[in-house]
């Protein structure tokens, strides 16, 4: 697999010859429940800040990564991931790198109107693309760029487990200055999926439906986890 880049502040290498679409209008931001500047009921917008705000206070470097796992499928964890980097993009001395590591049901590309016509995550590394650029894809939400999962597989965990993963997730975070990686995860008590891909992450947000996920399922899930890395617990009204 080609290296990225491996010097820092070369992030513009990522998007060259590459087409960024137009901006999200307000209407079609609420459609896809994104959050940005002008919503005229700025609530979730500002919780996604705050939550921004709370995790980049954790670490000072550059090229932080983010593992955001639902307790359970239909917890909400792609909306609060996707929200997540929406909000850190927000910020115009940042860039969110948005990667989806659910490989069972991606879904990140319906939702930021990207096509994969060059193929994911899966096409990365099961060695079908060799350079990681080609997965790189811009989106309509400025500063937001994602590595869509590509092709489904049941049998994701070996992936996420292997050597091109760890040298992907390397790349991304040396890929620029002020880069924050957000990496959306399957649900954690369905795969070993996030446990997996929490050794990559600085930091893990677990994501629990409120009234929904019961308190045991809640302290399930967040044993799974590193204490020193599990950063705490969204409970998400969205579904």
């Amino acid at each position: 697999m080609n290296a990225l880049t491996t010097e820092r502040g070369t992030l513009p290498a990522l998007m060259a010859d590459k087409v960024v679409p137009a901006p999200f209008n307000l209407a079609q931001r609420q459609a896809r429940r994104l959050v940005g500047h002008d919503m005229g009921d700025p609530r979730h917008a500002d919780a996604f800040r705050d939550l921004r705000t709370q995790l980049l206070s954790r670490s000072r470097a550059d090229g932080l990564v983010i593992l955001v796992a639902p307790v359970r499928r239909g917890s909400g964890g792609s909306f609060v991931a996707t929200n997540l980097a929406a909000a850190i993009a927000l910020d115009e001395s940042r860039v969110a790198i948005l990667i989806d590591g659910n490989l069972r049901s991606p879904v990140l590309h319906e939702r930021l109107g990207v096509v994969p016509e060059r193929g994911g995550l899966v096409d990365l590394l099961e060695g079908r693309v060799e350079d990681l650029r080609d997965v790189v894809y811009p989106t309509a939400l400025p500063r937001l760029l994602l590595v869509p999962a590509g092709d489904r597989r049941e049998a994701s965990g070996e992936l996420l487990a292997s050597a091109r993963m760890r040298q992907a997730i390397d790349d991304l975070r040396r890929s620029g200055e002020r880069v924050t990686v957000v990496l959306d995860a399957a649900a954690v008590n369905s795969a070993p999926d996030a446990r997996i891909a929490s050794d990559f992450a600085d930091l893990a947000v677990l994501v629990a439906g409120y009234g929904r996920d019961t308190a045991s399922a809640v302290s399930d899930a967040s044993a799974v986890f590193d204490p020193s890395r599990l950063a705490g617990v969204v409970f998400n009204k969205v579904p």
